[in-house]
């Protein structure tokens, strides 16, 4: 049997998505459970003191970031056996390049009730003003502050046929769209900032245009970056399907070495077998 509150709420975790700007943007149901719930896990209690005065909230809140303690984490899970705790982070949906993915993961081991109230999150904001491909796309968060580590993380995605979404920082930001251009090519991209707020603004062009856009003029507020996928690869040449069919007909026989070039270069495969015959005879001539 289900226990439910005085406040009308049962116990258990509830993920609440904060406004990324605009106080209006809060849904009325998480209004409502910050002003049902028992304790409010914020990341900060001076940001999160504003949005609860908005929701019309007194509860009290308990500080929760990436930085805590594991025995704070715990005692948050016992709690939830008899109280409502609402989770939220400084702006957007928790857990998105937010803390709180291990008190979910802990809550759900513990046998808790989780619920989660959708809402703003910056990262799809961006990609809904950019104009780019947004069929598929992989969120990266921030990346390192180190060049190395940031090249090899940006190595990893190189060939990834999607659009990326990056969190960025002003001061970073044209060193960053810089790398990017060094690591995926001189790609699409759209640079967001300050999301449903006053000054909200959406700047496009080439990585390598707005790196040199912000070099001398770093932009203040929170800051989203997304990069179009990949272009088409141009189709291979003549001259290509020759030198992949010399090379393969060195380790095959002429039937597989067609094979292999065909699925390499994306061409046709009966072609590439009659022709592969015809640089065999010209080899043995």
């Amino acid at each position: 049997m289900e226990t439910i509150l005085a406040s009308g709420l049962e116990p258990g975790l509830y993920i609440v998505a904060g406004p990324i700007g605009n106080l209006g943007d809060l849904t009325p149901r998480a209004a409502e459970v910050l002003r049902l719930a028992d304790v409010v896990a914020v990341e900060d209690t001076r940001v999160s003191a504003r949005l609860l005065r908005h929701a019309g909230s007194d509860r009290p809140m308990i500080p929760y970031h990436d930085h805590s303690a594991e025995n704070v984490r715990q005692r948050l899970i016992e709690r939830m056996a008899s109280e409502s705790v609402a989770l939220l982070s400084d702006a957007g949906t928790p857990l998105i390049s937010d803390p709180g993915y291990k008190l979910v993961r802990d809550a759900r081991a513990a046998g808790r009730k989780i619920t989660t109230l959708p809402g703003p999150s910056a990262a799809i904001a961006a990609l809904t003003l950019s104009g780019l491909p947004t069929d598929r796309f992989l969120f990266m968060g921030f990346l390192p502050n180190k060049a190395k580590a940031r090249g090899d993380v940006l190595a990893e995605v190189v060939a990834l046929r999607a659009t990326l979404v990056f969190y960025e920082s002003g001061p970073r930001l044209s060193d960053s769209l810089a790398a990017m251009a060094a690591a995926l090519g001189d790609r699409e991209a759209a640079v967001s900032r300050e999301i449903s707020k006053a000054f909200e603004e959406t700047a496009t062009g080439t990585l390598t245009e707005l790196s040199a856009r912000y070099a001398d003029a770093p932009p203040k507020g929170e800051i989203v970056v997304i990069v179009g996928p990949p272009g088409e690869a141009p189709p291979a040449s003549a001259e290509d399907a020759d030198a992949a069919l010399r090379e393969a007909l060195t380790r095959l026989p002429v039937s597989k070495a067609a094979g292999e070039v065909a699925k390499k270069l994306g061409l046709d495969r009966r072609t590439l077998y009659d022709r592969a015959n015809e640089l065999k005879g010209e080899r043995e001539a």
